[in-house]
């Protein structure tokens, strides 16, 4: 469980502060949700407090991971070399994976194709959103602006 305060990461959404938990009633069925503020792209979300698990909500990570994050994106990237069909899914579970360190690689991997062969527009759909999910929980472990973010990732991208 967490709690009021808590900050959280919904993987394919981002991470956010729980601002409060809510009883609702879906469908004629009352059940109770925590209500997540993602502040990157200012999103409310609502998650069912029975679902976390499966949805794979998670604590964000500590500062002292940050530079593992940091050394992914500024190294050249380990994943293989696929065919774009699998190469989106198996980014696709990476993502959904809620891992930073695999989302970190996902970014890496995606940032370097564009650089040197460009990207089809649903893997440049793909590294948006993987990068913003990325920013989202760095903003809230370094306590720092969403702009200083961007400008930090895209030195370490270049």
């Amino acid at each position: 469980m967490f709690g009021i305060g808590d900050k959280v990461v919904y993987p394919m959404h981002g991470a956010g502060v729980i601002e409060a938990i809510e009883d609702r009633e879906v469908l004629g069925e009352s059940r109770q949700y925590y209500v997540m503020h993602i502040p990157v792209g200012n999103l409310k979300v609502y998650i069912p407090l029975n679902n976390v698990q499966q949805l794979g909500i998670r604590q964000i990570i500590s500062q002292s991971e940050v530079p593992e994050v940091f050394k992914i994106l500024e190294n050249e990237s380990q994943l293989p070399m696929l065919a774009w069909n699998r190469r989106y899914r198996a980014n696709l579970e990476r993502i959904k994976s809620g891992n930073i360190f695999s989302l970190a690689e996902v970014v890496r991997s995606l940032s370097q194709r564009e650089q040197e062969k460009g990207l089809s527009a649903g893997e440049k759909k793909m590294y948006e959103n993987a990068y913003q999910i990325m920013i989202s929980e760095l903003v809230l472990v370094e306590e720092s602006h969403e702009e200083e973010m961007r400008l930090r990732l895209k030195g370490l991208l270049a």
